[in-house]
């Protein structure tokens, strides 16, 4: 941590103090120098930060470390937005990892916290770290809303703040039961950011890596990273593995996870240019991070959330339907789609939502296009009305 005077020292309010803000992007700000200010909603979780002065990020794997994080603070955001406000207004940066339907909750109290900064003070740097595309521009949209209800119209926003869009690639897992707040990773971590809304003046976080345009590298990572691993996880879930490293070790699972990100490798070289051998070696990577048989990941944990993860943009859908569009092949696509469709977990919410719309009286049809978003004259369409009627059948009319 930085040993520079506390009037002087950069300060960062954080949005969701769980594993992966704790264990990812909580590391990087406070390795960065930065005092950490955590909020969240869950008072356990607040008063155990508030109660003990440090934690470890244990990165296990291959060229693993410790890291020890210490020196922060935290603030329930539930029932003290007040001083979360106090905090906002006085940072430098503002991160979240909330999840992307969490940022419409988290947007107001950030507002406020732009509305009350002093006069002269320095833009505050908004960033969303969510696994979602262009996440910045949705808590954006959200803040602006609400900071039309504080007397701020986009032009004071403006001189307020500055939004960038990032994309954030780190495993962390479920971690395991008596832990406390130490988090179990996997020593690869990405986190980039796109610069061009700072000018010359982007913060100073070592391992950000700093790009022109954000587009091509976030869909590279969601259709990579996030689609490989759903897949893996759903398919794994199917031949009876419990960790995603168990699925991967499954020949004819890993066999159908190679072919989904042989599909999406074929996307990406088309619409980007991506040279087809620095793709397959990004494939390749993928692949070994997802095998750390040390990282205790479930196929549970990876595909919860079924619904987001079948939604028109996503992971599965988003590649395969412009698969489609450009007359590509996205069978394995589909196959890993028919997979999450058949995903049941009972305390997930979305597993729960998913099947109870899977054995209502709607048809075929009505769900294929409210689960995937395709309507009848999208070329994948007929195909996914099948996956729907397959995933339905047994099931009460």
């Amino acid at each position: 941590m930085s040993d520079a005077p506390a009037e002087h020292q950069k300060t960062a309010v954080h949005f969701g103090a769980g594993n992966i803000g704790r264990g990812f992007v909580g590391l990087l700000l406070h390795n960065a120098g930065y005092r950490l200010v955590f909020a969240d909603v869950a008072a356990p979780l607040i008063d155990a930060l508030n109660d003990t002065p440090s934690y470890t990020v244990h990165e296990v794997g291959e060229g693993g470390a410790d890291h020890a994080v210490d020196g922060y603070t935290a603030v329930n955001s539930a029932t003290d937005e007040a001083g979360l406000v106090d905090r906002i207004a006085a940072a430098d940066v503002v991160t979240t990892a909330v999840g992307p339907n969490i940022l419409k909750f988290v947007a107001p109290a950030i507002a406020r916290g732009i509305a009350a900064r002093p006069a002269g003070a320095a833009p505050l740097a908004v960033m969303a770290c969510e696994n979602a595309i262009n996440a910045t521009d949705i808590l954006e949209k959200e803040i602006r809303s609400a900071a039309a209800g504080e007397g701020l119209d986009d032009g004071a926003v403006d001189a307020r703040a500055v939004f960038a869009n990032t994309a954030v690639d780190r495993i962390v897992p479920t971690q395991e039961a008596g832990g406390g707040l130490d988090v179990r990773v996997e020593p690869y971590f990405e986190w980039a950011i796109e610069k061009a809304p700072f000018g010359d003046a982007a913060p100073d976080i070592p391992g950000v890596t700093w790009v022109d345009s954000l587009g091509p590298y976030i869909e590279r990572k969601l259709f990579t990273v996030n689609t490989g691993h759903a897949s893996a996880a759903y398919f794994g879930r199917r031949a009876g593995a419990e960790k995603i490293s168990d699925a991967l070790a499954d020949l004819d699972v890993r066999a159908k996870v190679e072919a989904v990100l042989a599909e999406t490798k074929a996307l990406l070289v088309a619409k980007y240019g991506f040279a087809p051998e620095q793709q397959q070696a990004y494939v390749t990577k993928i692949l070994g991070r997802f095998a750390n048989a040390e990282l205790p990941d479930t196929v549970e944990r990876v595909g919860r959330a079924p619904l987001r993860k079948l939604s028109r943009h996503e992971r599965f859908v988003g590649p395969a339907a412009e698969l489609a569009e450009r007359g590509m092949a996205a069978d394995a696509l589909l196959a890993a789609m028919g997979a999450a469709l058949a995903f049941d977990a009972h305390d997930d919410e979305e597993a729960v939502r998913l099947q109870a719309l899977l054995a209502s009286g709607s048809s075929d049809a009505e769900l294929a296009e409210e689960i995937t978003g395709l309507d009848a004259g999208h070329p994948l369409h007929d195909r996914v009305v099948a996956l729907v009627a397959d995933a339905r059948v047994g099931r009460p009319a």
